[in-house]
């Protein structure tokens, strides 16, 4: 059976947390999905408050923690991404993005992102699309379609039309890890594009 690993990042302040609790079911949903089609998927939760001090100290020496060196590598080794922030000020979280800065530019690219926020009114969930969209495309993710956005009044509402918000994203988001090659490029970061020739590339000899 093929495997896929998903990093979840969760920057969530509180706990408990509706940001960790968005990030759980939109993975889990994602999980079940890549299940159906015969994929095992592996989930690894990154909870951004619980290094919320060695990602600052990491910003004002340039030196990572051991603890947050391997927060790194699970995020930038895994085959996909699930990223969820609260809004603060009509942006993502402070410390969302003072995680994204300590990673290198070029170690997420091509991976298939899907983003979440959470919320206190429907009003801000147009940060998705002109904040975290932006952002992920600027680091060459492939960010998938849908995003989801959870307002305080979407927890515990019959009503609401988060449970099927997330079912979309998660069969958009799916089908992007399940046609990704990055898990291939990931374990041999010297692996040549398909199609490479050094002659055609270099020229002949």
């Amino acid at each position: 059976m093929t495997t896929r690993t998903i990093a979840v990042i969760s920057a969530g302040l509180s706990q408990p947390s509706s940001t960790r609790l968005l990030a759980e079911r939109l993975a889990a949903a994602t999980r079940d999905r890549l299940q159906a089609q015969g994929i095992e998927t592996v989930v690894e939760f990154v909870e951004l408050r619980d290094v919320a001090q060695d990602v600052t100290n990491n910003l004002l020496t340039g030196f990572a923690s051991p603890r947050l060196e391997k927060i790194v590598e699970t995020v930038t080794r895994a085959d996909a991404l699930i990223a969820v922030s609260p809004i603060f000020t009509a942006s993502y979280s402070g410390l969302f993005k003072s995680f994204v800065d300590i990673l290198d530019p070029q170690s997420i690219a091509g991976a298939p992102i899907l983003i979440g926020a959470t919320g206190g009114t429907e009003r801000h969930s147009l940060v998705l699309d002109h904040a975290m969209r932006p952002l992920f495309t600027y680091l060459h993710g492939v960010v998938a379609p849908t995003a989801v956005y959870a307002a305080s009044s979407d927890w515990g509402d019959e009503d609401s039309s988060l449970a099927e918000r997330i079912g979309r994203a998660a069969i958009e988001f799916a089908t992007l890890v399940r046609a990704s090659d990055r898990s291939e490029l990931v374990r041999d970061p010297f692996a040549l594009p398909a199609g490479f020739s050094p002659v055609g590339a270099f020229g002949a000899q």
